[in-house]
């Protein structure tokens, strides 16, 4: 099968058209992780994991819903924390799961630092210990992330390192992909030590 267009539907859903056939409403999320496009072939296997991706991530939303629910019907907050509790240890709900992937495409694809990344999985209701065990496993990713993005992103910024106007542009737009001010400057200094040994050469 092949993909033959995918166009914006409504929010964040698109159409994607298979063969001129088949249509398939994806969430960009599902569509992003899985490096859709057009003219991509896609075999029975990777179609079904796609569709269970997406069905995934619709009824974990409703889980999220149903939640606010029942904190607005019975105004308890334990309560209905209790109730999710028990379908989560049911494998009902998996938070770890859902923030498992969020995390690998927050820190893989977009290139966030650790901040960046816990503030988005937050923001998407994953609970502080879970996010924080999530992103653990990226640790070593983030500086060579950062490493990139200097190299690929920000480097015609980065052509004297006594322009400190442009490098505070730098690190700015570092600070705002949720690096740390330490890890920004250690790296930025990294980058002219091995711009320098280059030209030496």
């Amino acid at each position: 099968m092949e993909i033959t267009s995918i166009s914006k539907y409504k929010g964040s859903t698109y159409e994607v058209e298979l063969d001129g056939e088949r249509k398939l409403y994806l969430h960009i999320d599902i569509i992003a992780d899985n490096g859709l496009k057009k003219g991509v072939q896609l075999d029975k296997a990777e179609l079904r994991k796609i569709i269970y991706d997406s069905n995934f991530r619709r009824a974990y939303q409703y889980a999220k819903d149903m939640y606010s629910k029942l904190v607005g019907t019975y105004k308890n907050e334990n309560l209905c924390r209790a109730v999710v509790g028990k379908l989560t240890g049911a494998g009902i709900i998996d938070d770890a799961r859902y923030a498992e992937k969020l995390a690998r495409r927050l820190v893989e694809a977009r290139k966030y630092g650790f901040r960046r990344a816990k503030r988005e999985l937050l923001a998407k209701g994953i609970d502080e210990d879970v996010a924080a065990s999530a992103l653990e496993q990226y640790r070593e990713l983030f500086g060579e992330n950062l490493a990139e993005l200097l190299r690929t992103k920000h480097y015609r910024l980065l052509t004297d390192s006594s322009d400190r106007k442009n490098i505070e542009k730098v690190k700015s737009a570092l600070v705002r992909y949720g690096y740390g001010f330490d890890e920004i400057n250690a790296a930025v200094r990294e980058y002219f030590e091995d711009a320098d040994e280059q030209a030496e050469e």
